[in-house]
């Protein structure tokens, strides 16, 4: 592991090129599998940036082709549907609205902050959204950095896919996301994007 007082370096030209500037929406995929150990391995790489007092609210549900992926894509918009149900994994990232149930193991310097959220949904609410948006960025990060293509989409019946998954649970759906190596075709032309100039100001 880097010794945190070591120097910062910059990633090389093609380390950024693989997580940022080259980096695309892949809609479509070849056949190949996302093993078990390469879904872990993207979750070893996503749980470490940062989140509010490390809470870590975002909760992962990786859907495996079969039975369970036809529930899914019942509840995909139109466009998203063949795609997410042909993708070689395809994963569903909540927010957990329970997740100071874990403070005192993750932020163990304030254990208190668990009593302190227990009587306040609409602030753990808040917290958890929040938060697990961080952890999305993070995640679709991490999928790039394991070698593979992420496909994230938003066309979908939330509220259906939490009744169809997280019924029993406090686990709130945001973002579904296809996941391999990338296939024929699979990237849209690059879209503009906004300049230095237009998105920063100096105070």
């Amino acid at each position: 592991m880097t010794d945190i007082h070591s120097p910062l370096i910059n990633l090389d030209p093609e380390a950024q090129a693989l997580l940022f500037t080259d980096a695309r929406t892949a809609n479509t995929f070849t056949d190949e599998p996302v093993t078990d150990e390469q879904l872990q391995a993207i979750y070893e790489l996503a749980k470490y940036p940062p989140t509010a007092a490390n809470t870590q609210p975002l909760r992962i549900v990786y859907v495996h082709p079969g039975e369970a992926r036809t529930r899914l894509t019942a509840h995909m918009s139109e466009g998203n549907r063949a795609k997410t149900g042909s993708a070689p994994m395809v994963a569903v990232l909540a927010a957990d609205t329970d997740f100071h149930e874990f403070i005192p193991q993750v932020f163990p310097i304030r254990p208190q902050m668990r009593d302190d959220l227990a009587g306040n949904p609409e602030a753990r609410e808040g917290m958890a959204r929040f938060n697990a948006a961080l952890q999305i960025g993070y995640f679709l990060l991490a999928v790039r950095a394991a070698g593979l293509a992420a496909g994230p989409m938003a066309g979908f019946d939330a509220a259906g896919i939490d009744r169809e998954f997280f019924a029993d649970s406090t686990w709130k759906t945001l973002l579904v996301v296809n996941i391999g190596r990338p296939g024929e075709n699979a990237w849209f032309p690059r879209l503009p994007r906004l300049d230095y100039t237009d998105v920063v100001r100096h105070a």
